[in-house]
């Protein structure tokens, strides 16, 4: 595609983005598939190529989202983005500019069970420090990892006295997200 854009004119006018769906694990917390909130399938991959804007090799960890995409594209094509749109542009990040990018945390929520994949409902926030989820319905159980001593989130933090106040912020963040 890059081959193709460069030998037909197109490529300083032409923005190129590559993302996927997150992936598909099989076996980590001894479970399966790419539903879940934890961090195997978590991640989505996006990289994007925009000449004369993003200074080339540049890298973020900002919290983002592809339901951010559409605004980002709207803004990047100058046209006005509608108020009721959930997410947001991205081009702040995109373009150097992260004072303009305030998001500190992402919400998630699965909700299709009884299916074919089986994976339990659950809703959660994450943020680059902790993960707290909530396994609903037919099961009330609560999960927080703190991703930044535990990457792998291996070990389930929430009834740990020293991460009650974490718990509590994060339970109110939470519900304002919701």
């Amino acid at each position: 595609v890059l081959d193709y854009l460069e030998k037909n004119g197109l490529s300083e006018n032409t923005i190129v983005v590559y993302t996927s769906d997150q992936g598909f694990y099989l076996g980590e917390h001894g479970w399966f598939d790419k539903r879940f909130i934890y961090e195997e399938s978590f991640k989505t991959p996006l990289i994007v190529k925009w000449p004369n804007k993003i200074t080339p090799n540049t890298t973020n960890d900002e919290m983002v989202q592809n339901l951010d995409f559409a605004q980002t594209f709207l803004e990047a094509a100058q046209i006005e983005i509608p108020k009721d749109m959930q997410g947001e542009s991205l081009i702040p990040l995109l373009t150097g500019d992260k004072t303009k990018w305030n998001r500190d945390a992402v919400y998630y929520h699965y909700y299709e069970y009884p299916a074919v994949h089986m994976v339990k409902r659950h809703y959660g926030i994450v943020t680059k420090a902790f993960k707290l989820t909530h396994f609903y319905y037919d099961v009330d159980e609560w999960e927080l990892y703190d991703r930044l001593k535990d990457p792998n989130e291996m070990n389930n933090v929430y009834n740990d006295p020293t991460y009650a106040a974490t718990v509590v912020e994060l339970k109110k963040k939470l519900a304002d997200l919701r």
